[in-house]
């Protein structure tokens, strides 16, 4: 082979090698910096998951880490989908992105089927060892970490006999096909029993399926509880249309469920979880930490929140000693 020709094909080759390299790991800066390509995997638009993703971004850039520099964001909403998760998970995985968010746990199981070696951070997923994403809470095992959601379900329901002392019979309103909800419906239940109350199961597994769902329990309840429900939280102003003029109060698993039409929790903040998961991406991108030596972590704080609107219009006269520690919104 000519020399001069051989020396080419040598140049080409080493400058293709480059390229290729440069795409398996994150892109870099022009002194060589690694910049961490995330892949943000949001199940669906709501106050909560919104909220989850806007700490995670700001817990990054409080911990020193600058956009575009320190790191880039690739965000995709499935819009509730479950073929939608599965679909971006699979371009995260021929992305090479280096990190990923899985925000909800129909999202987390998607990406986690996709990829057993890309990092994955996951937050507002209520028990990630039963939704099988993590071998312990304790300590991961897998590429899986991040955060739990799980809030206090019996208190929340002792805050419904609180605040409904009369209330004898309570639906329990969830998506059956979330994993997420049916934990917290089985805590829910073992909580009823304790407190004397009786349980009927109103459960959908599509959103389609709310409105005829919670029409039928006029009548026959006196309150519905629901938990940290994904579905049920973007159909909440469904929900809140019927049991308004129905008059049948809602007890709910987050603040953001109150907006639309809930009465009252003892909530997670989902900011604040959000920034606790950045915590966990701050430990990968700096100190290459991997997921499967990780815990998964919890909030401890739980905030009691009133919807005073909701109260006053089915004229329910909140306790005085729950409304000396609690935080109303929707107040005039």
């Amino acid at each position: 082979m000519n020399k001069k020709i051989k020396k080419t094909f040598i140049t080409i080759f080493l400058i293709c090698s480059l390229v290729v390299l440069s795409s398996c790991s994150g892109e870099t800066t022009g002194g060589g910096k690694k910049v961490f390509k995330i892949g943000v995997l949001q199940l669906v638009t709501h106050d909560a998951l919104d909220a989850a993703y806007e700490g995670f971004v700001d817990g990054l850039e409080e911990a020193g880490l600058v956009e575009d520099e320190d790191f880039t964001i690739d965000y995709q909403n499935a819009q509730g989908e479950k073929a939608n998760c599965q679909t971006i998970a699979a371009k995260f995985v021929n992305d090479n992105v280096d990190l990923v968010l899985a925000i909800a746990t129909p999202a987390a199981q998607a990406m986690a089927s996709e990829s057993s070696e890309i990092p994955i951070l996951v937050t507002a997923v209520t028990d990630p060892a039963d939704a099988k994403l993590v071998e312990s809470n304790e300590k991961s095992g897998t590429n899986v970490a991040g955060t739990s959601d799980l809030t206090p379900v019996k208190e929340q329901m002792e805050l419904l006999t609180e605040i409904l002392p009369e209330a004898e019979t309570v639906a329990v309103l969830y998506n059956s096909s979330e994993s997420n909800s049916v934990f917290q419906v089985n805590l829910a239940k073992e909580a009823a029993e304790e407190l004397g109350l009786s349980i009927i199961d109103a459960s959908v597994s599509q959103s389609s399926e709310i409105q005829s769902v919670v029409e039928s329990l006029v009548g026959k309840v006196q309150a519905i509880y629901s938990p940290t429900d994904n579905m049920i939280a973007s159909g909440m102003a469904t929900v809140s249309m019927i049991t308004q003029e129905a008059g049948i109060p809602v007890i709910v698993g987050e603040e953001g469920m109150l907006s639309n039409g809930g009465l009252a929790t003892y909530g997670v903040n989902y900011y604040d979880l959000g920034k606790l998961t950045s915590s966990q991406a701050v430990e990968i991108i700096k100190e290459n930490r991997k997921p499967a030596d990780m815990p998964i972590l919890y909030l401890t704080d739980f905030e009691l929140i009133i919807n005073k609107e909701i109260a006053d219009t089915l004229g329910i006269t909140i306790p005085e000693n729950l409304s000396e520690r609690a935080t109303f919104i929707n107040q005039e």
